[in-house]
């Protein structure tokens, strides 16, 4: 029987010395990533997922214990498992979500551009997931957005390899994947790119319920010219070096070590 092992005795005090120096780099960064979304309250308990590709030759990925709620998760606690399931390093001994498995191994196999993919389940994110029309072009947020989003169809929880062929489809190639009445997914060339979208996108979908607190007949759509120029100024989604994407990031790490967090461990 696994035993889950207390987060504050799990971690260890310094970089593994068996991980090497551009693992851990991005190790840290998922685990942040991880807190970040805790602290954003975008989180369902133990579940939903984050993930990264393992920088090297081997297709490995890195993503969550399961039974660590976020702000748990450090870099040193994840799990690293190949394209096949196959898992290659297990520190608590935890195992991984099996739909985790499912939906990131289909995303990293089909789109090695998509360094990192975040999925969640927030009220809003999966609110949105719920309407007929998706994502509205309601407010600037969701103007960056508007057109650039895939959807995928719900077929239950996501367990069964078989749907793995149609989710990457109709994925495509966009960065944006809104899982119908099941809740948001967001991929990049970095962990920072990848929560960059996430967070443009769950503000989107926060707005979008808000508003339509007051009823559908007075909902207020841009008009078409505001929606095509913000989807020519929003660049990070072209571009996921974008200087906007680093300065995003750094401000919100400072937010996140302002608390005394110990996702570095």
């Amino acid at each position: 029987m696994t035993v889950l092992v207390k987060p504050e005795t799990a971690h260890s005090a310094a970089p593994r010395p068996d991980i090497a120096p551009e693992e851990w780099a991005v190790r840290v960064k998922l685990a942040a990533a991880y807190q970040l979304a805790a602290l954003y309250g975008w989180t369902d308990h133990i579940y939903t997922h984050f993930s990264v590709r393992v920088p090297g030759a081997e297709e490995h990925f890195l993503i969550n214990p399961f039974g660590l709620l976020f702000d748990e998760v450090t870099a040193s606690t994840l799990v690293k498992i190949d394209i096949d399931g196959t898992i290659i390093d297990d520190p608590l001994g935890l195992g991984i979500n099996q739909a985790g498995y499912v939906i990131h191994s289909a995303i990293h196999r089909a789109r090695p551009d998509l360094k990192a993919v975040l999925h969640t389940h927030t009220r809003h994110g999966a609110a949105v997931s719920a309407q007929k029309e998706g994502l509205l072009p309601l407010s600037q947020h969701a103007l960056a957005y508007y057109g650039r989003v895939a959807y995928h169809t719900y077929e239950g929880v996501v367990l069964d390899l078989d749907e793995q062929e149609r989710l990457i489809a109709n994925l495509g190639e966009r960065n944006v994947l809104i899982l119908r009445n099941h809740g948001l997914l967001a991929g990049g060339v970095s962990v920072e790119h990848a929560f960059r979208l996430l967070h443009g996108l769950e503000n989107a979908c926060a707005i979008q319920i808000a508003a339509q607190a007051g009823g559908n007949d007075g909902l207020l759509f841009a008009p078409q010219a505001a929606i095509d120029k913000v989807r020519r100024q929003a660049t990070v989604f072209a571009d996921g070096e974008h200087p906007g994407i680093t300065r995003h990031w750094s401000a919100a790490i400072r937010q996140l070590e302002r608390r005394g967090s110990d996702y570095k461990s």
